[in-house]
């Protein structure tokens, strides 16, 4: 439906709601599940009024409103640029924009397998915001934007919907943001530098124009830009590590909650600059000037990109693929030295992974190593090897899956946690009961956040039923989590039954996150505990190779 089309429906709908207070809209197209919107659900951002679900008798989701403008044409593979709102009050003229069903998400990388991508839209920066029934200006409440995982490939934030955290907690607003991935958003080279031909991170420089967009609008729908806290899980909880260190516009958020923090390398232009004359060839692009070739891939079509960046995953180069950068710009350094000399955002923080969490296989320690990080070199490998003895751990596969683990992703618990000046780490302890074994897997804990949730290809995903116990246990990490957002700390409205989280920066305790081992619904499973000496060990060697590791 276009806007036009969007705008007469939802004027319409208004009418007949005026009318009737009540009415009956499809959740989203060749659905039979149903929602109840009222007039009242209607916000005015002062450059367009949008009607949003009711999703729960407390509850409103304000779905699909643009936060930039469309990266089309010779938009593509560049830098986002600020929503003319001008442009969106005429074409609106007044009229109310339907904002009740979720959007065309961004064009997919593939996840593996026989997954080729290229589902969704270029014309996807948008952004949903969850509201409590009622909420207006004025109303300063503290806002939660959730930045989705994937790898920076894939996502759709429609499978991690947020109207059960409002219903739950009817006293924060929680914005989830549509970010390019894969080639469309990470396609880079030393020339993007000056920004003539096109820019590097374009999908991170989406994400922070959204952070903009929040700044400027989320008042309207009751939120305290003043108070926002992001979050985000895997390349989110990388994202939310990215903007913490990132040279972006002062004052986008105060708080940041980091799961399963992606800390792959970060490469140099330099670095990716084969990756993009693959690419570019595989696509049909590769002759003449960087000019020529960009003209070329912007005229190309969305199938025949999302084939090469298919082709891409199998290139053999240490460096295969499309992810964020040191651009030079906005991130100026990797990660963790930039945290290391100072220049970051030091504000509270929730950081933590799951128990056993690994994204590489295989049962050569070295080898795997030098794959996943290819700056290191021999010596480097020597001391992994002694760091990580073979006799700590039940095989060679556990060793690797271990070392591999704690670099790419749970070792960024005991690095930030030491490194912010006020931090809560955590443990996540609950397999996705989904998931065959016992072992408590990466984004296990997206399963029990978001309704039981299991990601697909191609934007897709499947939501299993939960049991009472599971329900509870959600609603106990729901209530840490915006207890945090509301408070800054964990434990100000968590639920009665849940442990005192402890503030890692003392005694260096964290908090294990499960679900009761009884299975009962009023009782915690959750507790406190020391971190192992032996892993604290482990990670501070991780972080004395960050400048090897680009993490």
């Amino acid at each position: 439906m276009g806007t036009c089309q969007k705008i007469l429906a939802a004027t319409l709908l208004v009418g007949i709601l005026q009318a009737t207070t009540v009415a009956s809209i499809p959740t989203q197209a060749g659905t039979s599940n149903t929602i109840r919107a009222n007039a009242g659900d209607i916000v005015d951002t002062g450059y367009a009024k949008y009607l949003g679900n009711r999703s729960f008798p407390n509850t409103v989701a304000y779905l699909g409103l643009a936060y930039a403008e469309p990266p089309l044409g010779d938009r593509r593979f560049r830098a986002p640029l600020p929503l003319n709102e001008t442009r969106v009050r005429e074409e609106t003229g007044g009229g109310v924009v339907d904002a009740t069903e979720y959007p065309n998400f961004c064009v997919q990388g593939p996840i593996g397998g026989t997954d080729m991508g290229g589902a969704g839209t270029e014309d996807c920066l948008k952004i949903n915001v969850y509201a409590p029934v009622g909420a207006a200006r004025g109303d300063d409440l503290p806002v939660l934007v959730y930045i989705h995982g994937g790898g920076y490939v894939f996502g759709n934030p429609a499978n991690w919907p947020f109207d059960h955290w409002i219903h739950q907690s009817p006293n924060v607003v929680i914005a989830s943001v549509y970010y390019r991935l894969d080639s469309f958003g990470f396609l880079s080279h030393p020339q993007f530098r000056d920004g003539v031909v096109g820019d590097n991170n374009a999908g991170f420089l989406d994400q922070v124009e959204a952070l903009k967009w929040v700044q400027r609008n989320i008042a309207a729908f009751g939120g305290d830009p003043e108070k926002v806290t992001i979050n985000g899980e895997s390349a989110g909880g990388g994202s939310v590590l990215f903007h913490m260190v990132a040279h972006e516009e002062p004052g986008l958020f105060s708080g940041a909650i980091a799961q399963s923090v992606d800390r792959a390398p970060t490469p140099l232009p330099e670095q990716q600059e084969p990756l993009f004359e693959f690419y570019a060839n595989a696509t049909g692009c590769g002759e003449g000037s960087l000019e020529d070739k960009m003209a070329c891939l912007r005229e190309a079509s969305i199938s025949t990109l999302a084939r090469a960046q298919e082709a891409a995953r199998t290139f053999n180069n240490p460096y295969h693929g499309f992810g964020p950068i040191v651009d030079g710009k906005v991130i100026v350094d990797t990660p963790t030295i930039s945290i290391l000399k100072g220049d970051f955002a030091d504000v509270p923080l929730i950081v933590g992974s799951t128990s056993n969490e690994s994204l590489v296989g295989g049962t050569d320690l070295g080898a795997v190593m030098k794959a996943t990080f290819p700056q290191l070199d021999d010596q480097d490998i020597a001391e992994f090897e002694e760091a990580y003895p073979l006799s700590d751990f039940t095989s060679a596969s556990d060793q690797v899956s271990t070392a591999t683990g704690e670099s790419l992703l749970r070792c960024a618990r005991e690095s930030l946690g030491s490194l912010f000046t006020r931090s809560f780490t955590y443990r996540y302890n609950q397999p996705n009961p989904t998931q065959s074994g016992t072992a408590v897997q990466h984004a296990a804990e997206n399963w029990m956040m978001f309704k039981g949730i299991n990601t697909g290809v191609n934007g897709t995903g499947e939501f299993t039923p939960m049991t009472p116990v599971e329900t509870a246990f959600a609603e106990e990490l729901i209530a840490y989590w915006l207890s945090f957002v509301r408070s800054e700390n964990p434990n100000t409205f968590k639920l009665e039954r849940s442990p005192v989280w402890i503030d890692y920066t003392g005694d260096k305790e964290r908090i294990v996150l499960q679900q009761d081992p009884g299975n009962r619904t009023t009782v915690s499973g959750s507790f406190v505990e020391n971190e192992p000496a032996k892993e604290r060990d482990r990670c501070a060697f991780v972080q004395s190779k960050a400048k090897e590791e680009q993490n």
